[in-house]
Formats: C-alpha cells, structure tokens, sequence
C-alpha cells in the first residue's frame, strides 16, 4: 500500500455521485480545499458515525472554503439510501472496482473476527485550492474525525 506524497498534486479522479452524476476532483481546483475521505461501508455504524460527524460541520467547513467527498465500492443506489437516510449534505462517490482506491493507496488486506479480505481501509486525504495533497489521516477516529479534519483545515491558508 502506497500513499501518495503529501506536497504534490493529488491523483485525480472521475467517480459517478450518488445521483449517478460525475464527479471529477479537478472541478474544485482553485475553487475549494477538498476532505476526500474513503470509508469501508455505507450505512454500517462507524461509517455512519463518521460521515454524520461531517455532515453536522458543514457550516465550519465551508467557512474554511471545504467541501466533502465521501468514496466507498458501494454501488450508486446505496450511496443514494445511506445519503437519504443520514441527511447527508455532500457528495459521495462510487468506486466499485476500487481504481481509485489503488491510486490512493487504500485498497488493501483487511482482517475482520479472524477472516481476511480486500477492502478500502479507511483514511482522509486533505487537499487545498491548489490540488496538492497537504495532509492524510491514515489513523481515523470515526467519532472525532469531523473534529480532526477542521484541526487540519485551520493549518491551510
């Protein structure tokens, strides 16, 4: 697993949102900082805790000129129903063969109650205006990570 180095451009991507509309991350260059976040699952309860977290700093983030994009292999019509349920306020996006998962380093071995599998492990890429990679959390804290990724934000100018 290879992350991509922080002070370079970002890997850029294409992904269908959940209305099925394409979301490419060059649209937000010079526009807005990006918190680019991949998460295992929808609608399981850490992933849940975590994207409601955001959901709730919507405000704050956009004080600080941020947008969110939430990406999981979960097909559209999930993302749609986690979206709907939560109240979620930014996009998530679809990467059900998981290339953009390889790009960023996070498709990896998982182990769950002893059984191993392929799967995105969970991490947040901060990216500014410029589209350089300026920060990664790779150790998510799915109750604070709202918290740690506005602690990050307030370092970008």
């Amino acid at each position: 697993m290879v992350l991509p180095a922080v002070g370079r451009i970002s890997p850029t991507f294409s992904l269908l949102n959940q209305n099925g509309k394409k979301v490419l991350l060059k649209d937000y260059r010079c526009e807005k900082n990006v918190v680019l976040y991949f998460y295992p699952k929808a609608m399981t309860p850490g992933c849940t805790t975590q994207a409601c977290g955001l959901r709730d700093t919507k405000r704050k983030l956009a004080r600080r000129q941020t947008v969110v994009l939430g990406v999981s292999t979960d097909p559209v019509s999930r993302l749609e129903k986690f979206r709907v349920k939560e109240k979620l306020n930014f996009d998530l996006l679809s990467d059900e063969d998981h290339k953009i998962a390889e790009k960023y380093g996070v498709w990896g071995l998982k182990k769950f109650m002893g059984r191993e599998y392929m799967g995105v492990n969970r991490m947040t890429f901060i990216i500014d205006k410029d589209g350089k990679l300026k920060h990664i959390i790779e150790k998510v804290n799915t109750k604070t990570h709202h918290d740690d990724v506005l602690a990050v934000l307030s370092d970008l100018k």
